[in-house]
């Protein structure tokens, strides 16, 4: 039993405890991983707050980075002292993850939500022994130790900043693979993207790199429009004094050839949808708790508008995490820009941070 320290969320939207916690060593299909760093995602603070219902106590985490210590026996392509990046979990087996999209796993709600492995049971045990729900994302990141699967890990060079690159694996992959892989926008296109967190962020740089030619980014914030100027956004509508649609119907008379809502907000969310020429798609990437309704005018897609749900931005990991990190390299995907580090022991400021739109991308590093 590997000893470790993890942040442990026992209460629903209440503070995360730090505590010292022992993990099984890995089995067949494991590897064990020495966490250097974690994002902090939106995802993390709505299971927090039990809008998806995992059980608790529970160590979330899912944006994690780390070093290979350990691998089982049907681990074919990791060795310990890798470096990986760890994305979402899914079986390797259905009918969806063998034609290649894996985001799309029969059992992608179970394997990343379930706080078990798919036999009821967990690696992650209390300091009494106790059993705690984790297998979150199949690795419940914020903790110094984490058990992942090979799938989920992404092999990376040693020379890119583990502190940094964990993001990668959900929320920026979320919004530039959104962009890239799903919408697909031709160069010269036009796109509203709701909401500048890090999902907008890195949708926004997504369709610089597309080619967009108007990119629109719409949210409450003048700081983190400005910031969105200078990663790509051509034009900015601070909603909270204008109205957002109308304001993008002055740019775009015929409105936008794509949106995407990244807001979780119902309200936005018909926004995004209004906002729309014809034909126009819009993606919905905005992570709400289970049960959250939204209205729209039906009318709006007689005219061959669409509306597609995006999860994890329709990104096989091990391909598109590393054209991600190319790109940053290339200093076309600069999000470090978005990031501000915490150490473990500061998660629930830096959750605090997250909400109230003080911090867009907080990372907490570990200490070991």
């Amino acid at each position: 039993m590997k000893r470790a320290y993890a942040a442990v969320s026992r209460e629903k939207a209440k503070p995360l405890i730090l505590e010292c916690i022992g993990i099984e060593e890995p089995r067949a299909d494991e590897i064990l991983v020495r966490i250097v760093a974690s994002g902090v995602c939106h995802t993390d603070l709505v299971v927090r707050d039990q809008g998806y219902d995992v059980p608790q106590p529970v160590v979330l985490g899912h944006e994690g980075s780390g070093v290979v210590e350990a691998v089982g026996s049907a681990v074919k392509d990791l060795v310990p002292g890798d470096h990986v990046a760890l994305s979402y979990a899914y079986c390797g087996k259905c009918e969806k993850c063998l034609s290649g999209t894996p985001f799309y796993c029969e059992d992608f709600f179970g394997r990343n939500f379930r706080g078990t492995r798919p036999d009821g049971t967990c690696p992650i045990h209390d300091s009494h022994g106790k059993q705690i729900s984790g297998c979150f994302f199949e690795q419940s990141s914020f903790a110094t130790y984490a058990i992942a699967s090979e799938r989920n890990a992404v092999k990376v060079a040693k020379d890119v900043p583990l502190e940094l690159i964990g993001p990668l694996g959900c929320g920026l992959q979320t919004g530039a693979g959104a962009v890239l892989n799903c919408l697909k926008p031709k160069p010269g296109s036009s796109i509203a993207v709701f909401g500048a967190g890090a999902v907008g962020m890195a949708a926004t740089m997504a369709a610089k790199i597309a080619g967009c030619a108007t990119i629109i980014v719409i949210d409450l914030n003048d700081e983190r429009l400005e910031l969105s100027r200078e990663l790509g956004a051509t034009h900015t509508i601070n909603a909270r004094k204008l109205d957002s649609v109308a304001a993008i119907r002055k740019i775009v008379p015929a409105g936008v050839d794509f949106s995407l809502e990244c807001t979780s907000s119902p309200r936005v969310f018909r926004q995004a949808v209004d906002c729309l020429g014809t034909p126009g798609t819009c993606g919905l990437v905005g992570s709400s708790a289970l049960g959250t309704e939204g209205t729209i005018d039906i009318g709006n897609f007689l005219f061959g508008r669409t509306l597609i749900g995006v999860v994890e931005g329709q990104s096989v990991p091990s391909e598109f995490v590393p054209q991600l990190i190319e790109y940053w390299q290339q200093g076309l995907f600069p999000f470090d820009k978005l990031v501000q580090f915490y150490d473990l022991d500061q998660i629930n400021e830096a959750m605090a941070d997250s909400e109230s739109g003080k911090v867009i991308k907080p990372i907490l590093r570990m200490k070991h």
